[in-house]
């Protein structure tokens, strides 16, 4: 189930939403339908919940891609 994040631009409210196949998201708090969807950046835990050393790659910061900064095709 992809979950989106967004911000009402009638009300400036900032959301999650749960969104099926074709279904239109709604500001829960003005019922708004004019929406600005926003990038999200998900956490994968690795197996065994060790911790990234200090040297490691870390995630885009535009899209989250897991090999770092600059390798998708984002604006950073």
């Amino acid at each position: 189930m992809p979950i989106f994040e967004y911000i009402c631009k009638e009300c400036d409210h900032q959301f999650e939403a749960l969104v099926y196949g074709q279904q239109k998201a709604e500001c829960p708090k003005c019922h708004g339908s004019k929406l600005a969807p926003q990038l999200s950046v998900f956490a994968v835990s690795a197996k065994g919940g060790s911790t990234a050393s200090a040297g490691s790659t870390r995630a885009c910061g535009s899209c989250g891609d897991p090999r770092g900064p600059g390798s998708c095709s984002l604006p950073n």
